[in-house]
């Protein structure tokens, strides 16, 4: 309750918020920024209301999205007879940046990050820490189509440069405690 107070959140939001949490990296009024189950770190541990069918429901993130993708992806696959890559997303804020982005958080068939580094970029200069989230890149343009709102849940996406792999997953996207800066 003294959370909930603190937060100014509901109390039943708070608790589910609390339920789906590894750990609170920072509560302030209106701001309950946690480390999901997943550890991802995010608003409400991705816990939201939006696009819920009731007012008194919350939507929370799959219990393992990347499991979530490869149930995905086998259903599509065997009816379209091709390999196909999946993302789970979700919508996230960004600390230095007003807006949210849609970022992946489940992953199935294809490397989520390619590592540019020691390739020389346009002028001949050695990258060397260039480390593209391509599964992000491939989200974030999703959601151009899929929008926030309107009941489009999916996107196809074709031509995207990915490297086909059966066991890259999202947690590869994850910083590690060392390099994360908020945890």
């Amino acid at each position: 309750r003294y959370l909930a107070e603190t937060v100014k959140k509901d109390p039943r939001l708070v608790e589910v918020i609390l339920q789906q949490s590894a750990r609170i990296i920072r509560a302030s009024p209106g701001v309950l920024i946690t480390e999901t189950l997943h550890g991802l770190v995010c608003a409400n541990a991705g816990v939201d209301s939006s696009n819920s069918a009731q007012d008194d429901q919350v939507i929370i993130l799959p219990q393992d999205p990347d499991r979530s993708a490869r149930g995905i992806r086998s259903a599509f696959e065997s009816s379209a007879r091709l390999p196909l890559g999946v993302i789970v997303s979700d919508s996230f804020g960004r600390p230095w940046r007003e807006g949210s982005t849609n970022v992946s958080i489940g992953i199935s068939g294809f490397e989520p990050l390619e590592d540019a580094r020691g390739r020389g970029d346009d002028h001949g200069r050695v990258l060397r820490a260039t480390v593209v989230a391509i599964a992000d890149e491939i989200a974030s343009a999703a959601q151009l189509v899929m929008g926030e709102f309107g009941g489009v849940p999916a996107a196809i996406v074709r031509g995207a440069l990915i490297t086909v792999s059966e066991s890259a997953g999202a947690g590869a996207l994850q910083r590690s405690r060392e390099t994360d800066l908020f945890r």
